[in-house]
């Protein structure tokens, strides 16, 4: 295995709500961006419900009910879907449970369950520091330590190494205990292990891994269970291993497992490891030789809880010393977390909105990201798509007017590369949110006072500069494990080709971020994820608007999209090779919104792309500004930023600025159901620029060309006229082309026209839900 970059550790601060007391021996699970913690103990066990958000960085206490558990710790705590289960643990001193607890997240409704007990045998003693595993619909229970005395106040421990399966009822409930007939030499007894599933796609056989634990010594060994042959072996691996550990934290990220932290062998001990003949394809990312920078990464640690959001990992508290004065544990009260890879490319850019010298612009989010680069591109004329001039509406550039007696009449694709605006949601009685991320942070105030974007940041931009440093690995102790390891799991499994390499990280120095205004769309709702009842499970349906008394079908709506100029000729106009082509920067961005007025000139015969290779980022200050110009077509592109560095880029968009002039696009689409189809209706645009003369609005329709080329949207329209709304009829949406783009959706356009023309049109997707159905049904 190549020798991996190191990694990069960003600790969070600066969060809201509650703060869970410093423990150890909690455990926690993720549900979509929150990280839910339960149990653990310092200075008593505690037993609250505690849930971190982490696109909001808040802390917040949920209001549990039902039978709510005692508190424990070391025990079993595995999620399934918004469901929670809870087995066993430490609930006092001495005193192990082997009860099972279930809590629907979505409710933060506790239930005690009661498993049958196996066909054949006990159902397991009662525990802690076992490990407890879901795949599919079935949890494994295996190992942990028991007391063997019958005296909760005299502790004789005894080792385990039983294995158990728990069958789950689908949604709520579980079925019961059963102890699966395994092949093969089991694991050794112990407690404090980790185990993991992995299932490599396209084979089909989950695996489940164990590795060290302790057992009078503590442990190093990795083990292998085929859950479909419930076959037992020792897999043969290469590498350097981990130092034998116990109450580590063990995730997995993709096809590798990621170990961290846990009590290691004091020096000179003996530490009773197997031989490393079969020790690992392990890779170290955090080397013991370097060097510890103050705040740069955690300190070892015990007995924390660990989490895997997307890519990244989050790590919060445990045990990393003792105090034998005060007798009493040192924990942490920290919370870190680790990107593992580069952030996935984002989609397309899309628009909200054009104007004659900005656009106004969003993409779709990128999970556990801490910024996004924007460039764009102008090196090449803009391309209108040729199109058959009777049937193209009559936006600026257009060759003929709409027939006002032809409701059929058919826009092809032309306008489509304008029209790739932002997605929004219409979502019961909530408001426009922006959603910031935890730990981007002004770090270079001088930066900020210098930065060329500043003078513009009164009205709609505020500029923060952040230095994201290259940061490495923390010392060891004398007995708390270095946070080091991480083991490519296809390597364990017969494979013909592996490629074992750690995602690269680099350093990015003074980037500078822009928070931009919240995207206006003209009565459209952004759905408001900062919400503490944001596990809610209601999918695509039906929900009522902001508005009283207003039944609306859910929307996405795709603001302004931008016309053609009069001067664009209809033949497409020759391109330039993509290598060509020159990128150039409009600046990082904390949020998938940006609004682009200007953006940087680089020096003659530079690209921009080659500092997304490495960790060159240039210095804005040093860079001249160019101003967007009326009637340009420009191209765009975004990459995600994380602590690895920065990802591949999306696809590219093309937009227009507009033409000074013209109408604005309608605004605040409505959509009803009614017994004739739907009712459709909007706002006269806010920018008229003179008398509006009509309006008309088109329906996306099926026909071959979209059926050869889905991109290739063409538009029928179903209404030309004065006024501000039209019945869509059960019969013109038979024909609706379902959008799979993004999520199903049937698309609308409406478009103003005053004395120079038409002017750009709003698009709106109308949400189908994920199946097929024909609308209405």
């Amino acid at each position: 295995m190549a020798a991996p970059s190191l990694l990069h550790w960003r600790r969070v601060s600066s969060s809201t709500g509650p703060v869970p007391r410093a423990r150890h021996g909690h455990r926690a699970v993720a549900i979509r961006e929150l990280m839910i913690i339960f149990g653990g103990g310092n200075e008593g066990i505690a037993d609250e419900l505690h849930v971190y958000n982490t696109v909001t960085n808040q802390w917040f206490l949920p209001a549990v009910r039902g039978d709510i558990p005692p508190g424990c710790a070391a025990h079993g705590f595995v999620c399934d879907g918004t469901r929670i289960l809870v087995f066993g643990g430490m609930v006092e001193y001495g005193r192990y449970s082997n009860e099972l607890y279930e809590l629907q997240a979505s409710r933060w409704l506790w239930k005690k369950v009661k498993p049958h007990p196996p066909p054949s045998g006990l159902p397991p003693c009662p525990r802690l520091g076992h490990s407890f595993s879901l795949y599919g619909n079935k949890c494994y229970l295996f190992g942990g330590l028991a007391n063997e005395s019958e005296d909760s106040n005299n502790n004789v421990p005894r080792y385990l190494n039983d294995f158990y399966e728990l069958e789950l009822q689908h949604g709520s409930g579980v079925v019961g205990w059963s102890i699966p007939v395994t092949k093969g030499l089991v694991p050794s007894p112990r407690e404090s292990h980790t185990a993991v599933i992995y299932c490599r796609k396209g084979s089909g056989s989950p695996q489940m891994f164990v590795f060290g634990g302790m057992c009078g010594a503590r442990l190093d060994d990795l083990w292998q269970l085929d859950i479909e042959t419930m076959s037992w072996s020792k897999p043969e691996t290469k590498g350097t291993v981990p130092l034998p550990r116990s109450l580590h934290t063990a995730s997995v990220i993709g096809n590798k497992m990621y170990i961290f932290g846990g009590w290691v062998p004091h020096k000179g001990e003996n530490t009773e490891t197997s031989p490393h003949d079969y020790t690992a394809e392990w890779a170290t990312l955090v080397p013991d030789s370097q060097e510890d920078k103050k705040n740069s990464r955690p300190r070892p640690r015990a007995g924390h809880c660990a989490v895997a959001i997307g890519t990244r990992l989050y790590f919060w508290s445990g045990r990393d010393g003792y105090k034998k004065a005060l007798n009493s544990q040192v924990c942490c009260k920290d919370l870190w977390y680790l990107d593992t890879e580069k952030p996935l490319a984002p989609s397309q850019v899309q628009l909200i909105k054009a104007t004659t010298s900005s656009f106004h612009v969003k993409w779709d989010e990128v999970p556990t990201v801490e910024g996004y680069l924007l460039q764009l591109s102008t090196d090449l004329p803009y391309q209108a798509a040729a199109a058959d001039s009777s049937a193209a509406p009559n936006t600026p550039g257009g060759r003929a007017e709409p027939h006002r007696q032809g409701s059929n009449s058919i826009l092809p694709h032309g306008i489509s590369d304008t029209v790739n605006s932002a997605k929004t949601e219409h979502t019961a009685g909530k408001g426009i949110s922006v959603r910031n991320k935890p730990d981007f942070k002004a770090a270079d105030l001088n930066a900020i006072l210098h930065s060329p974007l500043a003078s513009n940041a009164s009205n709609h931009n505020s500029c923060v500069a952040d230095t994201l440093r290259k940061n490495e690995g923390p010392h060891t102790s004398a007995n708390v494990g270095v946070p080091s390891s991480c083991l490519d799991l296809r390597t364990v499994i017969p494979e013909s080709s592996v490629s074992g390499t750690v995602s690269s990280a680099h350093a990015l120095i003074a980037q500078q971020t822009i928070k931009t205004e919240s995207s206006s769309t003209n009565g459209a709702v952004v759905k408001d994820e900062t919400s503490l009842t944001a596990l809610s499970a209601k999918a695509e349906v039906d929900e009522t608007c902001a508005l009283p008394a207003t039944k609306i079908s859910r929307v996405e709506m795709h603001a302004t999209a931008v016309p053609f100029s009069k001067e664009t000729p209809s033949n497409p106009v020759a391109t330039v090779k993509v290598g060509e082509r020159q990128w150039c920067d409009v600046g990082i961005f904390k949020n998938n919104t940006a609004l682009v007025s200007q953006f940087y000139l680089l020096p003659k015969g530079k690209q921009s792309t080659s500092k997304v290779e490495n960790a060159d980022v240039p210095d804005y200050s040093l860079l001249k500004k160019q101003d967007l110009v009326p009637g340009t077509g420009y191209r765009f592109r975004v990459a995600a930023i994380n602590g690895c560095g920065i990802g591949p880029f999306s696809k590219v968009s093309e937009f227009k600025t507009c033409i000074p002039g013209f109408p604005g696009a309608p605004s605040a689409v409505r959509i009803s159901k009614n017994v004739e189809g739907i009712h459709l209706s909007w706002e006269p645009p806010t920018s008229p620029s003179g008398n509006i003369l009509e309006y008309s609005a088109y329906l996306a329709i099926r026909t071959a060309q979209i059926q050869d080329n889905p991109s290739q949207l063409v538009f029928m329209r179903i209404y030309c006229g004065l006024k501000t709304s039209c019945v869509v009829t059960a019969g013109q949406l038979a024909n609706a082309h379902i959008d799979y783009t993004s999520r199903p959706a049937i698309v609308f356009r409406i478009s103003a026209k005053n004395e120079k023309g038409y002017g750009p049109a709003t698009q709106v997707r109308w949400l189908q839900g994920n199946n097929k159905k024909a609308p209405l049904n």
